[in-house]
């Protein structure tokens, strides 16, 4: 079999591939050297043999063609590595076809590297946001994608001016981002406060937005990961910390005075509501910081009135869809 990897025919290869490419016990070395041969003999080692490892099939697709990874992506088992380097080199069609294999491992790490190289590519996008296993900071990379898309499109800025698109998209990507970290696990939500940490999300305004919508355990580890205390020390202040302790805390992570006051009357409106266990109001929040204006940005009112605003109309689509239900 060595002597006939030498043979000037590729016909002999190829019947010699044939014969090799399903047999489990097949010598690798001559499986290796089918596998760099010409097109159509490679094809067949590449696709079926069961020799060929780990190594191999990830050194064979750096060095090969597109048409190699795609095989290699299509094989009935491809396995975490290989699958990685995949993800790291391949175009769009190979990582499609990966997304596609019911057989490949891909790690969480390998999707997010995915999502990070084409998640412009809508095939590939929507292949990623129909798994279950994608990763909560990669499914809003993926939707800040789509929102990009969206702003980019003439229509859309035509109908809704260029002005409005850029904010409809930011206060869209941020609410995604809010819903997100409802159903994450602790660790994805770890993974989420780095992402929007990294990408300049973590602004005041979703801070605010982020404690006024209940999202206790994201306020708590993105407070913990700006200031650098201890997610519990963190819990500790903002569920019994008096407004000087608190204030202190988020001054430590990146606020200003004015701002750190106003999320200050906010932790301790919370906090006194819960111990009297009433729901929480926007309207009663905002009514108490009118009552300390020297003491808070008129910006961080706005955007606490405004959050009230959107819950009244969130409260007014559920009762008009409800209606429209019981109706039909």
């Amino acid at each position: 079999m060595t002597f006939l990897l030498d043979d000037p025919s590729p016909k002999v290869r190829l019947a010699l591939v044939e014969a090799l490419a399903d047999c489990p016990s097949a010598p690798r070395a001559i499986v290796r050297a089918l596998a760099e041969d010409q097109p159509e003999i490679a094809f067949a080692a590449i696709a079926r043999s069961p020799v060929l490892t780990d190594a191999d099939l990830v050194d064979l697709a750096a060095r090969g063609t597109a048409e190699t990874r795609a095989l290699i992506a299509a094989r009935g088992a491809v396995s975490c590595s290989v699958a990685a380097a995949i993800a790291e080199i391949g175009d769009e069609e190979e990582v499609t076809i990966l997304l596609e294999n019911s057989g490949a491992m891909l790690l969480q790490g390998s999707l997010r590297r995915i999502a990070c190289r084409l998640g412009h590519v809508a095939a590939v996008r929507d292949r990623l946001l129909a798994r279950a296993d994608l990763p909560s900071d990669a499914r809003h990379a993926l939707a800040e994608k789509i929102g990009a898309a969206l702003s980019a499109s003439g229509f859309i800025q035509a109908v809704i001016g260029s002005a409005r698109v850029a904010r409809v998209t930011r206060e869209a990507c941020d609410a995604t981002a809010l819903t997100m970290t409802a159903v994450a696990s602790p660790d994805d939500l770890s993974q989420m406060v780095a992402h929007l940490r990294e990408t300049g999300r973590l602004t005041p305004a979703f801070l605010m937005s982020a404690l006024c919508s209940g999202a206790t355990d994201f306020f708590v580890l993105a407070m913990a990961d700006l200031s650098g205390l201890a997610e519990k020390r963190v819990r500790s202040i903002l569920s019994g910390g008096r407004v000087h302790s608190i204030r202190a805390l988020f001054e430590s992570a990146g606020l200003g005075r004015d701002v750190s006051e106003a999320f200050a009357q906010a932790v301790l409106h919370w906090q006194a509501q819960t111990s009297e266990g009433a729901p929480a109001s926007l309207a009663a929040l905002l009514e108490r910081l009118r009552r300390n204006p020297c003491s808070t940005s008129a910006s961080v009112a706005e955007l606490v009135e405004r959050l009230g605003f959107a819950e009244l109309r969130q409260v007014a689509r559920d009762y008009a869809l409800l209606a429209a239900r019981q109706a039909a």
